[in-house]
């Protein structure tokens, strides 16, 4: 890709541009995402120094400045607790950050940590692709070390830090999926494909303690408005793979009675959307019936 002098390399944007200019940006360069305010001090002395480092580095990173006191749905998404904060984006993904000022030598490394890559990240895709082959091959325990061996090559990389708690979920070893989030750098806990990943532990976790679908199924034969006994028997459907199953069980029991367990049908529901993740047809259809429930 031809990068010009000439390119706008730095530029103000409100978070209606957000997905357009950071996340889509970013698969294609680098973005670096300001998040500042008229009343920050530091920001003052930051916002400057990056925009240089962003200017000399000819085009391999650009950036982006939001204010949160006029964007505070962004901020809020992205848990933006202090400013001035600064998150790298590549691939569509948080990758790096860091908050308060920082020094001049501090921000190069930052640039070059994430300008870095090239044919190296192509093979560490290449080596992704794979893992994630094995994985769905029920090769769990090959996939987990080839995505093991990635994470020793490029410890951050969130697309093989998923794959191992998948490989470690498949392969029976909860808690050591839980050791593997962890590991996730604090600015990218939200990425879609960690989030799956942590809603699976969640889930998976509670399926520990569930007992056996027959068993649920009998109560509720006695008694339809057994709320407890619905709701373990979606957390035991999910258990056993049958998301569908799990998720008609739960809006059924949303229907019934919303607010049941401080509306504990809603909150396990979203979850095992969560875990499908958001290119999920199964998520995206138990998203919309339950809208209309709520819409009721």
């Amino acid at each position: 890709m031809d990068l010009t002098a000439n390119q706008d390399l730095v530029k103000d944007i409100s978070e209606a541009q957000f997905e357009a200019d950071v996340i889509n940006a970013s698969k294609e360069v680098p973005v670096i995402v300001d998040f500042w305010a008229q009343w920050c001090g530091p920001c003052k002395s930051l916002g400057p120094a990056l925009e240089a480092a962003v200017q000399k580095a000819g085009g391999k990173v650009k950036m982006v400045k939001i204010n949160v006191d006029e964007n505070q749905g962004i901020a809020g998404q992205l848990k933006i607790q202090s400013i001035p904060t600064v998150y790298a984006f590549k691939d569509g993904q948080p990758v790096d950050g860091f908050q308060g000022a920082q020094g001049p030598a501090e921000i190069a490394a930052f640039i070059e940590r994430i300008t870095l890559g090239g044919d190296e990240d192509s093979g560490l895709d290449e080596a992704i692709e794979a893992a994630e082959l094995m994985l769905e091959s029920g090769e769990a325990h090959d996939a987990a070390e080839t995505f093991t061996a990635i994470i020793g090559e490029d410890e951050g990389n969130l697309k093989a830090l998923s794959g191992l708690i998948r490989s470690y979920l498949a392969l029976g070893e909860v808690s050591r999926a839980r050791e593997v989030l962890a590991l996730v750098p604090e600015a990218a806990v939200d990425d879609p494909a960690i989030a799956a990943a942590r809603a699976q532990i969640e889930l998976a976790e509670a399926a520990a303690e569930a007992g056996e679908t027959a068993e649920f199924r009998a109560a509720l034969a006695k008694n339809e408005d057994d709320h407890q006994a619905r709701f373990d028997l979606a957390t035991a459907l999910a258990a056993e793979g049958d998301n569908e199953a799990a998720i008609d069980e739960l809006l059924e029991l949303f229907k019934r009675d919303r607010e049941w367990n401080d509306g504990a049908a809603k909150t396990q529901l979203l979850k095992i959307i969560e875990s499908l993740g958001p290119q999920s047809e199964l998520a995206q259809k138990g998203r919309r019936k339950l809208a209309s429930l709520i819409l009721i």
